[in-house]
């Protein structure tokens, strides 16, 4: 009763908050995994610039690989800890939209978390590590 009343009330922010236009469960799990695959592919190009812009630096490079092998390990743990394996229709059909929900919320996360090494650091910024200084 309580999952169902909170997945009710769950879907009407999203409707109120007008961010799903689809009207069926399908079209929803296909819009928030749409939206995952954009997240995942901002991601994707956030990555390349950095791997692009320190190609010079391969101990940074072997760094950042690793970390983001991590990172994937880690966000997929976070889905699998947040929706556990249960019987089969214990989240119910909303499922997959909950779960791309999230994945693109951590994605996003780590592309604000990645982007300072594309952005670079104020002048005089003594931890900066790897991260280099913003162009004037």
């Amino acid at each position: 009763m309580l999952r169902t009343l909170l997945c009710t009330l769950f879907l009407s922010a999203l409707f109120a908050a007008g961010r799903c236009e689809a009207q069926t469960q399908g079209e929803m799990n296909a819009e928030t995994a749409g939206d995952f695959r954009a997240a995942d592919k901002r991601l994707n190009t956030v990555y390349q610039e950095i791997l692009s812009d320190y190609a010079d630096d391969e101990v940074f490079i072997t760094s950042l690989k690793e970390a983001q092998r991590c990172w994937i390990a880690f966000r997929d743990a976070q889905v699998k800890m947040k929706y556990p394996d249960r019987e089969p229709g214990y989240y119910g059909s909303i499922l997959p939209s909950c779960q791309a929900m999230y994945l693109a919320e951590l994605t996003q996360e780590r592309i604000k978390a990645l982007q300072v090494w594309i952005d670079g650091v104020q002048e005089g910024d003594v931890c900066a590590g790897s991260v280099r200084i913003k162009p004037q």
